[in-house]
């Protein structure tokens, strides 16, 4: 009885740290960008998480198992990357310099997989329930309050709506990328197929921030911002998709989408304790409508029945289509 409750345990435990890992990663990076440009804390962030990734597929290799992907699988994957983690994090850390990480922890984490649901019923991928419309119209009409809200309250200015503009557009960003999710891994387990897009899109994100990272005071950085540099590169990014991979294919996808939910109520009090960030009213009325919305879209109305113990049966591999992916 202990070890089957343990394995049905587990994988939700995983997904719990992934999820606070996620959620806590926005207000460290926020902490970064007051001190450096954007582009470049992108690349220490990416950069470490690279190299962490590459460290764990070294790892994981199997003694006599096949050491390399075919170029074909690996070029998806790197493809993939240039828009889930170059694209997405150029748009997402400039979004981060001009508006308050709480308001990416709501946008990005919420109106991704609203997003997804909505490009899957325009190519006639998902059905077009009543309760699945009525989540979307309901989470656009709350996107719509937030960014009022954003523009409109006193203490908030162009620069906000601006930032949380830019969130919008990484949110449509990393909605495709997920999207690209079962071409990507056809040939390739996620791991590999993680870490060559990490690897490609940092490479990137290396070359695009090379200008900005030549005029940066290095050796007047703090102590503090090194540390978070340290922590979102391991934590929210390397560690954090490790770990969401193995709980994924435990529970599936429709769990896994509904724990996302988690992260932008992590994100806001990681914002509020830390930073001392807060929503206007507007802003609190619009994101609470939206979080309403984007749970009833994805859920439908219904929580995904949980699956039986590991032991019971062997994992099977997630839908690459729908899982959310890492979005802090």
């Amino acid at each position: 009885m202990a070890s089957t409750v343990t394995s049905g345990t587990k994988p939700y435990l995983l997904l719990v740290t992934t999820m606070l890992l996620w959620g806590s990663g926005f207000g460290a990076s926020k902490v970064i960008v007051d001190h450096l440009p954007h582009s470049v804390v992108a690349t220490l962030r990416f950069g470490g998480g690279a190299l962490a990734l590459l460290v764990a597929l070294r790892l994981s290799r199997q003694p006599g198992g096949r050491r390399r992907p075919p170029m074909r699988d690996w070029a998806r994957a790197a493809g993939a990357g240039v828009l889930g983690v170059f694209v997405y994090n150029v748009l997402f850390f400039w979004g981060l310099s001009l508006a308050p990480a709480i308001d990416g922890s709501t946008i990005v984490p919420v109106m991704s997989p609203v997003l997804t649901t909505s490009f899957l019923l325009i190519m006639g991928r998902e059905r077009a329930s009543a309760a699945r419309v009525a989540g979307l119209a309901i989470g656009a009409a709350g996107a719509v309050v937030f960014f009022v809200g954003s523009g409109g309250e006193a203490g908030a200015g162009q620069g906000r709506l601006a930032g949380d503009l830019l969130f919008l557009l990484s949110a449509c960003c990393w909605a495709a990328f997920t999207l690209m999710g079962r071409r990507v891994l056809a040939g390739i387990d996620p791991l590999k197929a993680t870490t060559y897009a990490t690897v490609s899109g940092a490479v990137l994100l290396a070359i695009y921030s090379a200008p900005s990272a030549v005029e940066v005071a290095w050796h007047d950085v703090p102590a503090y911002v090194w540390l978070n540099v340290a922590f979102v590169a391991l934590g929210p990014t390397a560690v954090a998709n490790l770990l969401y991979y193995r709980g994924i294919r435990d529970v599936g996808p429709a769990s896994a989408s509904i724990m996302m939910f988690v992260v932008p109520v992590v994100g806001t009090a990681c914002s509020a304790l830390f930073l001392g960030e807060s929503f206007g009213t507007v802003q609190a009325v619009g994101a609470a409508v939206l979080l309403i919305g984007a749970v009833l879209a994805v859920t439908q109305g219904r929580l995904p029945a949980r699956r039986r113990a590991a032991v019971e049966e062997p994992a099977e591999e997630p839908a690459p289509g729908r899982r959310p992916g890492h979005l802090a």
